[in-house]
């Protein structure tokens, strides 16, 4: 576990600015530590503001020394390739960083701890993607909650889930409202210190997974509760909604979406449905014909990065909320405030 005290590197070797450093991004605009390093030699010498889309300046090194030189004892595997193995060239730093003292934070599937049985004093692995224990069968408690429960819901995987919630999340606490998070992610429970990582959960205990944390949330007697969302309906290797929609069993959705994209991002024959359907899909499904409360989507939550030029952005997005029904707003662009009044007003 990161504590306040660890200083990160964040391990992106050859992939800083790719499409599989969303862990990587996540941390960088959200962690609380001190990030002294981003581990990427092709890159070496420049800063991760320049080049990662994210304004945090940490310089970018080339190897595991030069990172620890700079103060890092916790090095994060910040890449995510696709089928969240580790690949074995990453190997040799991995064990280089443990060599010279430093924790392995690791979100993929492969776990790292059985590589690493005994480590000096002070160093840890975590392996992020690990089921928890004590699993059951959901029960549909949360619809019991009397707090907002707010699932931030996807038209693909990749789109700004976790983004969209914890912007909100940070705009909420500074009303006053007293709101919590529940990560269902390696990089919102990176980022946030607790949660479940959903994708590693055994499906017939998945919607208890939510459930439970959902629960546990509820423990300080929050306004709200955000859930971050995983995937979306039309995906073909999406398993996560339904337990997401029956484990925290919402009042509320956010219906996030890359502007600018017609279909999935790898599999680009599947194209978006009218999205003013797509978002009464979510609706009927959440409510099973009146079985769960029904859940009211406030808006869209964009990621607008496709689209350069602010103006086209926002005419863009004007376009997008008259075809959906709902506003559509980008919380990291342009602030998540008018998202907080979404919710407040619903």
């Amino acid at each position: 576990m990161i504590r306040p005290e660890h200083r990160l590197a964040i391990y992106l070797e050859k992939s800083l600015t790719g499409d599989y450093a969303k862990m990587g991004q996540g941390v960088l605009r959200y962690a609380a530590n001190p990030i002294v390093a981003v581990v990427d030699s092709d890159w070496a010498g420049r800063d991760a503001a320049d080049l990662s889309g994210v304004p945090r300046s940490v310089p970018v090194v080339a190897s595991v020394d030069e990172a620890r030189r700079l103060g890092a004892d916790v090095l994060v595997l910040g890449t995510a390739p696709s089928g969240g193995r580790i690949p074995t060239e990453w190997l040799a730093d991995l064990d280089r960083a443990v060599e010279l003292g430093m924790s392995l934070v690791n979100g993929l599937h492969d776990r790292l701890t059985p590589r690493y049985p005994t480590l000096p004093e002070g160093v840890f692995v975590w392996d992020i993607r690990v089921e928890p224990e004590g699993l059951g069968v959901g029960s549909g408690a949360a619809a019991g909650l009397p707090c907002k429960r707010i699932l931030m819901a996807g038209t693909d995987m990749a789109v700004g889930k976790m983004t969209t919630g914890l912007e909100m999340l940070k705009a909420a606490r500074a009303r006053g409202i007293r709101a919590e998070f529940v990560a269902t992610g390696q990089i919102g429970i990176c980022v946030t210190g607790s949660g479940i990582p959903l994708d590693c959960i055994r499906v017939d205990y998945a919607c208890s997974a939510v459930e439970q944390a959902v629960l546990r949330a509820a423990e300080s007697r929050p306004d709200w509760i955000i859930v971050e969302g995983q995937g979306a309906l039309l995906h073909p290797g999406s398993t996560s909604t339904l337990p997401l929609l029956r484990g925290s069993c919402p009042t509320h959705l956010v219906m996030c979406h890359r502007l600018g994209a017609p279909g999935l991002r790898r599999h680009a024959h599947i194209r978006f449905p009218p999205l003013n359907a797509y978002i009464r899909l979510y609706e009927d499904l959440s409510e099973v014909c009146g079985t769960y409360p029904r859940p009211r989507t406030v808006g869209m939550g964009l990621n607008t990065t496709l689209i350069e030029n602010d103006d086209e952005a926002r005419a863009g997005a004007a376009r997008l909320a008259d075809e959906a029904g709902v506003p559509a707003w980008d919380a990291v662009r342009w602030g998540a405030d008018p998202m907080v009044d979404w919710v407040e007003r619903a």
